[in-house]
């Protein structure tokens, strides 16, 4: 738990009171998406860096503010991802032309 001591964490009773949801509503959407994985002490506990924090308030926020459900949230966070990885290939593939172009 070494690298833990880096990142500012949240137990999940002060994560979901951060979020503004339940604490049992975390645990569900922990089983929902893979893309939510707080590290885990020995004991079992969860602990969620800033980066799970953002990831679940996306989640929120397709779920309550778009009004998708669980399934139609999961395509869309498994979409922006690959528009991401699309977007960074793109970025390459225009450096190795300007390169070439030389």
């Amino acid at each position: 738990m070494g690298e833990l001591q880096d990142f500012k964490t949240y137990r999940i009773g002060e994560a979901a009171r951060l979020l503004g949801v339940k604490t049992y509503v975390l645990r569900f959407w922990e089983g929902e998406f893979d893309e939510i994985e707080p590290y885990r002490t020995e004991s079992g506990q969860r602990l969620y860096t800033e980066e799970n924090l953002e990831v679940i308030r996306e989640i929120k926020r397709l779920l309550y503010d778009e009004g998708l459900t669980i399934e139609g949230a999961k395509r869309k966070m498994h979409s922006s991802e690959n528009s991401d990885i699309l977007l960074e290939i793109r970025d390459e593939l225009l450096a190795m032309k300007k390169l070439l172009s030389r």
